[in-house]
């Protein structure tokens, strides 16, 4: 099947599936930190949101509950910061596919 532009179906779902897989693996290669406390506590994570690294300063070691909601606060902003990321690799790479905006 011919598209206008002398393309075909078979190449243009080939190019599709390689920007897909280069898109997964920039999304993979991303890094992000995120701090909470006053820089009391920091959460690493990758593109998949696996967390990478916490740092604790120990001052922050003493009450338990105060330490927990820094380590969640840290790691939701670093999860944000991941999804932002994602998100413009995404649609960096949509852009390229010349598709009608609004689409993905």
């Amino acid at each position: 099947m011919k598209f206008p532009g002398g393309g075909n179906l078979q190449n243009m779902m080939k190019q599709a599936q390689a920007m897909q897989q280069r898109l997964q693996e920039e999304i993979a290669a991303i890094r992000v930190e995120a701090t909470s406390g006053g820089g009391m506590v920091t959460v690493g994570l990758d593109g998949h949101k696996n967390c990478t690294s916490v740092k604790i300063d120990p001052e922050a070691a003493g009450d338990a509950e105060m330490l927990g909601d820094m380590i969640m606060a840290a790691f939701n902003e670093a999860a944000r910061k991941v999804d932002e990321q994602a998100q413009k690799k995404t649609q960096g790479m949509l852009g390229g596919l010349g598709l009608p905006p609004g689409m993905f």
